[in-house]
């Protein structure tokens, strides 16, 4: 079993910025991919950017330029710097580990950390 407890939302102006972080317990974290997704109300989970366990990264249109994900396996811990934050960024954003061990597909997620931007 897996969990991943993040931290590191708040609240910030337009233009400021964050970092959240997503710390996993068990063994499987530096063979997995580890993704940060939002949610904002009425709106569906979307993805936000995900790197794999080569440290090959991916990040929606949305956020290009300004977040950026990285991994630190020795702490088995996945970041997320936000800069030049927006309103429309306001979200819970979740982390979501994932990937295949022997012949089983796996996926867990976190509880989720609240991110508001005010204009």
């Amino acid at each position: 079993q897996v969990q991943l407890v993040e931290s590191g939302g708040g609240l910030v102006q337009a233009g400021g910025s964050l970092r959240l972080s997503c710390a996993a317990t068990g063994s499987i974290f530096g063979i997995s991919t580890l993704g940060w997704y939002r949610q904002a109300p009425g709106k569906q989970r979307e993805l936000v950017a995900s790197i794999t366990s080569f440290g090959g990264t991916n990040y929606a249109d949305f956020v290009k330029g300004r977040f950026t994900i990285s991994r630190d396996n020795a702490k088995n811990t996945v970041y997320l710097q936000m800069n030049s934050l927006k309103p429309e960024d306001t979200a819970v954003y979740y982390c979501k580990i994932w990937g295949r061990l022997l012949k089983y597909d796996y996926e867990y997620w976190g509880q989720g950390t609240q991110v508001t931007v005010s204009s």
